[in-house]
């Protein structure tokens, strides 16, 4: 949340020359404090520096004392000027307190980049805990979260500013992997708040996906989540967001069983194979792979996913096999060459053929005298093709004892199992739109917890005073089981007069109360108790932007490990700029607490930005 642009360059250059013409104390102390404040917040430049010669801002303390004699008397064309930096103070508190944060998704898939670009903006799941920390440094980034497949790059950011946030992630994105700005941003997608909700919830249901209501993108979600756990950055709101996603990607398939049914062609040949099979020999039954290539390793997959532990596998080489018998482990697949199909075949009950060949590797004549299967898978040899051109001649389904499917088979079972799916996501989406609806309602009732927290802490701070008044009117001589009864009687006396308040903060869907009548309840007790205001909501903003900082260099240092000399001085540069910006929008804001942040008070610590300025880091 550190000062963005507006704050920063020439125009606050001006702002503050302007401001020199004020009379007031507080523009005095701002001015004094403005050319050094000035050179830690920006890169000295030629042209600004003769400019402010130019407008007067190298005799701003000569013109505050010509204000002072003057006392009343000032220019009227100046009057405007005189609120500038008011103007700033208000438009930079509304920024921050006025407007919630965002829940904001950035994101390239399938459906929008090509393979190419969402390669190099990959991020491997090692390196999403360094993305997040590096991501919750900008200027306006909050928390973070990354989902990187093979079919989507989407980060989810809690942001102070839209506008600022989506531009800074971009930025970050372009950074990271070499694309321009300007092509990231042709391709992207951008999401905000319930749209971001709806999004991520439908990618854990799989409605989003290649092949609608696979399951595999569930178990990524979840990764997101223990990976995210204990990083700094991924904090309640990302987090509650990806565990209410897993909630709805389970509730989603076990309701509607939308992963049920083939649509890919290798998973139909499986499906219409142990649809075939009698279902007590699905653990028994011996297959035979005739292809390794994709095809083949997708049958191989889905064979295994369904519970299948033993296959042949005959193919061409044996480094392909030997591959996926690596990947698969736990899996027990032999691999026979080519010149061996006959013989294995002849000790299959089901036969798939994947290849690329372009003549029939099964004719009638080859499976005629074949030996028959046992009746305990029905007494059929099954013959699943799913090559184009076809690998098994339409011959084999004459031969007794042989039945034969083919891709156009296929075709029929995947259409079939696309339409029934189509009709569980329309079923799917109103399970989406009501845990939405419990989403919001939960980070709905987090705008509450500060006002909660703050109302105990001033009814706490009561107690304790007047519990301290009565015990010491009791004398010293007190018995320790007569104070600790005070003591409790006056927690319970605090506790059943927060009881009522407490319970009308609460907006968390349980119960039939409005949000809007929660937050107008907050707004009464905050005026009531004068427990908060603009200022103070900006001022923790500020703060735990701050401590969020700090907490990010010392992560990335634990990442890395040992850093070198220079990574480990960029890091503390990156902070030493990170708080200026802050400390310094701060001052415009008439914030004290960022004082006590640099036990060196104000002018050492921006003097020591000189080294900096000088070396031109800035």
């Amino acid at each position: 949340m550190a000062v963005s642009s507006t704050f920063s360059g020439a125009k606050l250059e001006r702002l503050l020359i302007n401001s020199c013409s004020s009379p007031s104390a507080s523009s005095l102390r701002a001015c004094s404090l403005s050319h050094q404040q000035m050179k830690a917040f920006s890169k000295p430049n030629r042209g600004r520096k003769a400019l402010a010669q130019r407008t007067g801002g190298v005799r701003c303390e000569v013109a505050q004392s010509d204000a002072i004699n003057e006392g009343e008397k000032m220019d009227p064309s100046k009057a405007s000027a005189l609120s500038a930096l008011e103007q700033l103070k208000t438009s930079a508190a509304d920024r921050y307190t006025k407007e919630r944060s965002s829940i904001v998704v950035i994101g390239l898939s399938v459906h929008t980049a090509p393979v190419e670009m969402r390669e190099k903006l990959a991020i491997p799941e090692a390196e999403w805990p360094r993305a997040i920390a590096e991501l919750c440094g900008l200027n306006h980034i909050e928390e973070a979260a990354v989902l990187s497949t093979c079919n989507r790059m989407e980060i989810y950011v809690v942001a102070l500013s839209q506008h600022r946030g989506v531009k800074e992630v971009t930025e970050w994105m372009s950074k990271t992997s070499g694309i321009p700005v300007s092509e990231i941003c042709e391709h992207r997608f951008l999401l905000y708040n319930k749209d971001a909700t709806q999004h991520i919830f439908e990618v854990s249901a799989g409605l989003d996906s290649l092949v609608l209501g696979e399951g595999q993108i569930l178990a990524q979600v979840k990764q997101v989540v223990k990976v995210g756990q204990g990083v700094v950055g991924f904090g309640r709101n990302i987090s509650g967001l990806f565990k209410h996603a897993i909630t709805v990607g389970k509730r989603v398939r076990t309701e509607t069983n939308i992963a049920a049914g083939a649509v890919s062609v290798s998973s139909a040949a499986v499906e219409l194979a142990l649809m075939k099979l009698p279902e007590s020999s699905h653990a028994t039954a011996r297959m035979l792979v005739i292809g390794a290539g994709k095809m083949g390793k997708l049958v191989i997959k889905h064979l295994v996913a369904k519970g299948c532990t033993k296959m042949v596998v005959v193919n061409r080489s044996e480094e392909k096999v030997a591959a996926i018998h690596e990947e698969m482990q736990g899996v027990e697949i032999i691999y026979r060459p080519l010149t061996d199909m006959l013989a294995c075949s002849a000790e299959a009950d089901v036969v798939f053929t994947s290849t690329a060949s372009e003549t029939p590797l099964f004719l009638k004549e080859h499976v005629k005298d074949l030996p028959p299967v046992s009746s305990e898978v029905g007494g059929l040899r099954l013959f699943v093709d799913i090559s184009v051109p076809r690998n098994v001649g339409s011959c084999v389904s004459d031969v007794e004892g042989a039945r034969l499917y083919n891709v156009d088979d296929l075709k029929e079972v995947v259409a079939a199992n696309k339409e029934d799916r189509l009709r569980k996501a329309m079923e799917a989406q109103a399970i989406i739109a009501e845990e939405s609806k419990q989403f919001e309602a939960w980070r709905d009732s987090l705008e509450t917890v500060p006002t909660i927290k703050k109302l105990r802490a001033y009814a706490e701070r009561i107690r304790v005073a007047e519990l301290e008044k009565c015990l010491s009117k009791m004398g010293e001589d007190i018995p320790k089981k007569t104070r600790r009864a005070v003591d409790d009687l006056s927690r319970g006396i605090v506790n059943k007069l927060l009881h009522g308040p407490m319970q009308h903060l609460r907006c968390d869907g349980s119960d039939d109360r409005t949000l809007s009548e929660t937050l107008e309840n907050m707004h009464a007790l905050n005026r009531m108790f004068g427990l908060e205001s603009d200022i103070s909501l900006f001022e923790q903003k500020i703060r735990a932007k701050v401590e969020q900082s700090q907490k990010i260099v010392g992560f990335t240092d634990e990442l890395h490990g040992k850093v070198d000399r220079r990574t480990g001085n960029m890091n503390m540069y990156w902070l030493d700029v990170h708080l200026g910006c802050l400390k310094y929008l701060a001052v415009l804001l008439g914030l004290q607490f960022v004082k006590d942040l640099d036990g060196g008070g104000w002018e050492s610590y921006y003097q020591g930005q000189q080294w900096k300025l000088n070396s031109g880091l800035y």
